[in-house]
Parts: structure tokens; sequence; C-alpha cells
């Protein structure tokens, strides 16, 4: 398959166009990220992103543009929003001696908060038992027992970008079921 028609067959939906791209760009963007974060679970976290963003939107892009150039982009626009939302969690302030200090924000749940956790929880494990089985064990493996894509690889006996793409199609349908339960 060739770039240009995987691309057009990715915006009428087709699964194996999108596998296809995914597999072609995943190291570019990935490597991208690796070498600006420099840590690889961040720089795998930020290109599941990117590749997420970029099928949701890959009716925005165009042709004139080199689709790889296109993934970079997206990609450095997630990281940059990262960024920024670390800078809002720390505020300097300046000490009396002109030295500069951090002042760490306080994020340490209040009762309330664990209460309102504990019933979003409740509300999630409903919404994720909505979904068919084989997205129910991504989720899990993922995200309550914290496994590594190449773990779950190994759990399931898959490819890892199997376990990616799969991982991606689950939190989509996830995102679905809790966006129509509201």
């Amino acid at each position: 398959m060739e770039i240009d028609e995987a691309i057009k067959r990715a915006k009428l939906n087709d699964q194996k166009a999108f596998n296809f791209l995914l597999n072609t760009f995943w190291d570019d963007v990935y490597g991208f990220q690796l070498k600006r974060i420099q840590n690889e679970n961040d720089a795998e976290d930020v290109t599941i992103q990117t590749f997420s963003r970029a099928f949701d939107k890959i009716d925005t892009f165009k042709e004139s543009y080199k689709f790889k150039t296109w993934l970079i982009t997206i990609s450095k626009n997630i990281h940059i929003d990262i960024l920024r939302k670390e800078k809002n969690s720390i505020s300097q302030i300046i000490s009396k001696d002109g030295q500069d200090a951090y002042e760490i924000v306080d994020e340490s749940p209040s009762p309330e908060d664990e209460l309102i956790t504990e019933q979003n929880l409740a509300k999630l494990l409903r919404d994720i038992k909505k979904m068919k089985p084989h997205y129910q064990e991504m989720i899990n493996l993922r995200y309550f027992q914290e496994l590594s894509y190449k773990e779950i690889s190994k759990e399931l006996d898959q490819p890892i970008n199997n376990i990616k793409v799969k991982l991606l199609r689950a939190k989509k349908l996830l995102a679905d079921i809790i966006t129509k339960s509201l």
C-alpha cells in the first residue's frame, strides 16, 4: 500500500490503512519524541497521543504537506501542551534576597476529592463493563495492572503495534461510552 492511498483510505475510516500508517510512521514520531523527552515511557505516551489525534483529525490533512511532517508537528504541539501544564502546576516566587524559589502547589486530595474519586471509579468500572471483553482486558492490563506495552504484548502473545492500536481503539470506545452516559 502506498502512503497516499493509505491516507485516502484512512479518511474513509479503513482500519488497515490506519494500521499501515501507524506502522510506517511510528518509529519516526517515537524517535523524534525520545530525543526531546529522553524518557521511553513518556515518549511512547506522546507518540500514542499523536496518532490518536492525527487519526481523529485525518480529514483535515492536506495532501500538499508531507504526512510525516504533519505527524511530527502534531507530536511537537502535544509535547508543548504537556510542558505548559507542568509549568502551570509550579509557580515561581522571588525571595527577599533576590534568589529564585519555587512554591510547589499542594495537590493532595481532600476527603471530598477522595469520595468523588471513588464514585467516579465505580462509574468508570461500570462503563468499562459495557465494552467487549478483549477491550476490557486491554484497559485492565494497561491502566489497572499498569503493564507496559511490551509486557502486554508478551502477556497476550501479540505484536506490540497491535497492542497499541487495540488500546487506542479501546480508549476511544470507552470515551464514547462515557460521553454518551453524561
